[in-house]
């Protein structure tokens, strides 16, 4: 079978479980490499939070995917100052975090 014309190298979208496992999996490594106990709650709104934004901006994250520093620079500008208040820890520290944990 034959993919249509300008399709060959086309990414598509991953699914909302991909993506909701794959925002657990982040926060979850963040968390660790912080030493932070996360009460389920705050991590559960936490996930929710990171999940819609991810959501919100899927095409430009699907786009940028081989690229692990921008996609760190777009969660620091976007989720990181949510979560840290949400976690109540330092946002810097937190960035950190998520950089080491994720690989950007």
């Amino acid at each position: 079978m034959k993919s249509a014309p300008g399709q060959k190298h086309q990414q598509s979208l991953p699914t909302a479980r991909k993506i909701k496992r794959a925002c657990n999996n982040e926060l979850y490594r963040t968390a660790k490499r912080l030493h932070l106990w996360v009460p389920k709650e705050k991590m559960a709104l936490a996930e929710k939070a990171y999940f819609d934004k991810v959501i919100l901006n899927l095409p430009w994250i699907v786009e940028h995917q081989s690229n692990r520093r921008l996609l760190a620079d777009w969660w620091d500008e976007h989720i990181s100052d949510e979560i840290a208040q949400l976690w109540e820890v330092d946002r810097d520290k937190l960035r950190a975090a998520f950089r080491s944990a994720f690989g950007g």
